[in-house]
């Protein structure tokens, strides 16, 4: 019998994918050295600092730019039903690496970090949980964690909400809204800045915060609301998070109940349905996707709240939450043990809410 001969189509394939595959190597290797050398030579110049941030910006933009061209290119020499599976994962592949490089590996060294003491050079297996729950000021920072949570995620929806129904109502709509959402343009630095001056006492009758000087004008006392008046200090606090991330639910919301249907709307009024079984009986239903995820983004904004309360008290008079404390043990009493087991504990609370988001967005294919 005759050996058989080898298809030379399926041959030429196999040689155009080898080719194909050493040449997107080769283009992933030169953009890794080239991308490796400019950053050798910005971290060891001695450029005017100006030149070098203007230049880096400039290396940053073209740098991607080259980069997604480059390895787009590479992939365009393969055969189409190859090009056609891999040509997503050059468009993804570098954010997941960056991803991965900047958030998982660093999470991953927070956990082996905290199976050791202070100076991670003894291992102690899980006591540093076991101490989080045992610690004064810990129960303390987890009991206003949960305040931020609960009062402050349940009065941001439902004010963003309220909101966004009654503007929907109003000729100022546009009006009332931009003041609203204008806190958000903010950082929470600025916002806790700002509302240290409206909580701001100082003895005696002249009174130069805001508040105390309405509450004395009326005839009242000051007070030092966010030092003495505990545990009341803490819903002052989280008054400055209702008051930046109001603007945000209320937008959100608004934009969903713009959605509503009107004939569904108008076919409940003809029938009888008066405006607040409206509401409650068509408008949140509709809306209750977008409802969890603005409650679900909220509660990730109040776990990891730390910008306010450090900037208001730093943590003083019963106002700490694990943010700052994982702040005081890591970085100012250098107990890097305690303080990796802080920044594990808060990444556990966050991660079923991402979740969940994750979740959400998937079913209203998001992805």
């Amino acid at each position: 019998m005759k050996p058989k001969s080898s298809d030379p189509g399926a041959q030429a394939k196999r040689t155009i994918s080898i080719k194909a595959v050493l040449l997107s190597l080769g283009v992933l290797l030169a953009n890794i050295v080239i991308n490796g050398l400019i950053f050798l030579f910005f971290r060891d110049s001695a450029l005017n600092p100006l030149l070098t941030a203007v230049l880096a910006v400039l290396w940053g933009v073209l740098g991607v730019y080259l980069i997604y061209y480059t390895l787009t290119w590479a992939v365009e020499q393969y055969p189409d039903h190859i090009r056609r599976r891999v040509l997503p994962y050059v468009f993804i592949g570098p954010a997941v690496i960056i991803l991965g490089w900047l958030l998982v590996l660093p999470a991953l060294r927070t956990l082996y970090l905290s199976f050791f003491n202070a100076s991670s050079e003894k291992f102690v297996g899980l006591s540093n949980y076991a101490a989080i729950f045992s610690d004064h000021l810990m129960a303390t920072a987890l009991r206003n964690n949960l305040l931020w949570v609960f009062v402050g995620t349940l009065a941001c929806v439902c004010f963003g909400l309220l909101i966004a129904i009654l503007a929907d109502r109003s000729s100022y709509e546009k009006i009332a809204k931009s003041i609203i959402f204008m806190p958000m343009a903010i950082s929470f630095v600025a916002a806790g800045v700002i509302w240290k001056f409206v909580y701001y006492y100082q003895p005696g009758d002249e009174q130069i915060g805001l508040l105390n000087a309405i509450v004395t004008y009326f005839g009242g006392e000051p007070q030092a609301w966010t030092s003495m008046l505990q545990p009341w200090n803490n819903f002052f606090l989280i008054v400055i998070l209702i008051w930046m991330q109001t603007g945000f639910a209320m937008v959100i919301f608004s934009a969903a109940i713009k959605g509503v249907p009107d004939d569904i709307l108008e076919a409940a009024r003809v029938d009888g349905a008066g405006e607040v079984k409206i509401f409650f009986g068509i408008m949140i239903p509709f809306i209750s996707a977008t409802i969890l995820t603005v409650t679900t983004t909220i509660i990730v904004f109040t776990l990891k709240i730390f910008d306010v309360v450090m900037v208001m008290t730093g943590g003083q008079y019963d106002t700490e939450v694990v943010a700052t404390q994982f702040y005081r043990q890591f970085f100012m009493y250098r107990n890097f043990g305690y303080g990796s087991t802080l920044a594990i504990v808060l990444l556990i609370a966050v991660l079923p809410v991402i979740l969940i988001n994750l979740r959400q967005f998937r079913k209203q294919g998001g992805f």
